[in-house]
């Protein structure tokens, strides 16, 4: 029989693997990722998050696509009463916070190293009190826009899971991606834009942690886009 293998869930578009990990790095994937990777329940959930960690977490934020780890881990460390979870396909990427989470001896991070919209139907409502997506692929090319992260579709998911009040933060360096997500995003009655000026757009929050990638859009010349909203309390909304 031919043709092609049906793709199992949402697709993925993105690279999941880079250049072949040193030993460490690989030693890191084997050994601890195990320990750390959150499993998708065999009855289809729901997952209950809280329950992963091994000590009681105050709240659960979720990083989407968290790229090298630097954002993650910083967040990690700064909040350790905080439950947070990565998800990220790209191996390498996986292998890096990795070993920032053994060096750093942080134990409230857990992994799921796959498409997060394959995590959306296992997780309950209001479950998360922020979610973060920085400089997730802005696919430039018009015929590739339906590939971005930030859609309808993907919105009505973040929108459920986000708690009263809960924050949704994003950031790119690809103006044409930022006037899209600020579209989508202005055009559901459940999130408030919390920009009140150019500054609040233009200039990081106060607890930014700079990623590998937002350095280099730098060196570049670009001038990130950092967009911070609130979810509308479902009381009155």
């Amino acid at each position: 029989m031919t043709g092609n293998k049906k793709q199992d869930g949402p697709q993925f578009y993105g690279r999941r693997r880079g250049h072949k990990l040193r030993p460490n790095r690989q030693a890191l994937i084997d050994d601890l990722l195990p320990h750390l990777r959150l499993a998708l329940p065999a009855d289809g959930g729901p997952l209950n998050l809280e329950a992963v960690f091994a000590s009681p977490v105050s709240d659960l934020w979720l990083e989407v696509g968290f790229g090298g780890g630097e954002h993650l881990a910083a967040q990690a460390a700064a909040h350790p009463d905080i439950g947070f979870i990565g998800c990220e396909p790209f191996v390498n990427g996986v292998a890096n916070v990795l070993s920032l989470i053994d060096s750093g001896g942080l134990t409230n991070i857990r992994i799921f190293n796959d498409d997060v919209r394959k995590l959306f139907p296992v997780l309950t409502d209001a479950v998360f009190g922020r979610i973060v997506a920085l400089f997730t692929d802005p696919w430039p090319k018009k015929r590739h826009h339906r590939r971005r992260f930030i859609s309808d579709d993907t919105l009505v998911q973040l929108i459920r899971l986000l708690k009263d009040d809960g924050v949704l933060r994003l950031a790119s360096d690809h103006m044409g991606y930022v006037n899209w997500m600020l579209d989508h995003l202005t055009a559901k009655d459940e999130l408030i834009w919390d920009a009140r000026s150019k500054q609040d757009w233009g200039v990081p929050p106060s607890d930014w942690v700079e990623t590998r990638y937002e350095r280099k859009a730098k060196a570049k010349g670009n001038h990130p886009a950092y967009l911070c909203f609130s979810r509308v309390s479902r009381s009155s909304a």
